[in-house]
């Protein structure tokens, strides 16, 4: 099951006055004590009373100290109990994995990084997460903390209506395989997956929202070896209709070299400006280069024509992304990923946007490197299943 939005505002007044309704008015700030609740959902003291003891008693609550007084006695302040158990969080690579620990209240308990080849299929990979996750908990979850489910970013596109992938290119035997369904099959436990760069996009707005920024309407663009991008449309991600809205690896790049892609198309966002196409480029004008890593390292050093690549990449992809600009008027633009890091890159993504869109468009349009940097992926994958987990249909069937 995957993260998406329906429509702007909160959840209907009988949904918010269930146990899993108040449950997620605490999660989301909403409301911070017993009083709050009863204000948002209009049911008696009593009746709040005891529904929150009962989210007590099931483990998702507990009282974490007083209060702001509103006038007479401050009110016992309410927080999600981080106690209860931890979830393992997961953003796979072609060639790498970045695990982190989350406890329930969505803090990293622990952070590790593994090489890994995607090409081993599904059923090695998703035993050997289920193992990773296990040896996490254990050495790193505090005692009575269980591990309680996984959530994972994939590198390619996932299908939102099945969970399944479709045709992920760098992925081979990937192809149909609902990798959630398969995980919580390996492991015993709920597993939620969503592309990449959705999950990152949710990660940077988790991020925001814990630094006290507000992002209601954000465009994160995930630039590495290859180009991904996630929309995050009022406070949540936007998948449209089956799961495939912001995938710009694919949109042809006007006057860009006829350059093949692994689509089966050519000049293709992906294979003109990522990250990959970089490294080959500068090989074919002979610049020894091992890696994506190793160009940003040329760019710092003032290597003329690492530098000229990265810009032109940054052209390529600010050309693509200031259509959305126009279409989207988003709040934020976000620039994550590798290249993200690239000054020249960065550079190249800006002059085409502010060239390319309407000023009212930029006017009020914050273009911006990641905040959460190299753990977007991961903090996107620990929200998905604590959210899957603490999903108030889930909160209610286990209250009652």
């Amino acid at each position: 099951m995957t993260s998406t939005i329906d429509a702007p505002g909160h959840a209907p007044a009988h949904a918010a006055s269930t146990p899993g309704g108040i449950l997620e008015l605490v999660r989301s700030g909403r409301a911070r004590s017993r009083a709050d609740i009863a204000r948002s959902t209009g049911l008696s003291p009593s009746t709040v009373a005891q529904r929150v003891d009962a989210l007590i008693g099931a483990g998702y609550l507990r009282e974490a100290g007083a209060g702001v007084s509103q006038g007479g006695r401050r009110p016992r302040a309410l927080e999600v109990d981080p106690s209860a158990g931890v979830v393992c969080a997961v953003d796979l690579g072609s060639h790498h994995a970045t695990f982190g620990l989350f406890d329930l209240g969505g803090r990293l308990l622990a952070l590790r990084n593994e090489a890994m080849r995607i090409a081993d299929g599904p059923e090695r990979i998703l035993q050997w997460i289920s193992e990773v996750g296990a040896e996490l908990t254990a050495a790193h979850a505090a005692p009575g903390q269980t591990l309680r489910g996984f959530g994972i970013g994939l590198p390619g596109p996932v299908d939102s209506t099945s969970g399944r992938m479709v045709s992920p290119s760098r992925m081979p035997g990937w192809n149909g395989v609902d990798v959630a369904a398969e995980l919580a099959r390996l492991s015993g436990l709920p597993a939620a997956a969503d592309n990449d760069a959705n999950l990152m996009a949710l990660g940077e707005l988790v991020e925001l929202s814990e630094a006290g920024e507000e992002a209601q309407q954000l465009v994160f663009v995930k630039a590495g070896s290859s180009i991904g991008c996630g929309v995050i449309a009022f406070g949540g991600v936007y998948h449209g209709h089956h799961g495939m809205a912001g995938d710009i690896s694919h949109v042809t790049v006007p006057g860009a070299p006829d350059v093949l892609c692994s689509c089966g198309r050519v000049g293709c966002l992906d294979a003109v400006a990522g990250g990959a196409a970089i490294v080959a480029s500068l090989r074919q004008s002979g610049v020894e280069v091992a890696d994506t890593g190793h160009v940003l390292a040329l760019a710092r050093d003032a290597h003329p024509r690492a530098t000229l690549m990265l810009r032109e990449a940054g052209l390529r992809t600010g050309s693509v992304l200031a259509t959305i600009m126009n279409f989207f008027n988003p709040q934020r633009l976000v620039l994550g990923g590798i290249l993200g890091e690239a000054e020249a890159f960065v550079a190249g993504v800006r002059s085409a946007i502010y060239s390319d869109c309407l000023p009212m468009i930029t006017d009020q349009l914050d273009i911006a490197v990641s905040v959460a940097k190299d753990q977007a992926g991961i903090r996107g994958a620990g929200r998905l299943i604590l959210d899957e987990l603490f999903a108030p249909s889930r909160v209610n069937l286990v209250v009652r």
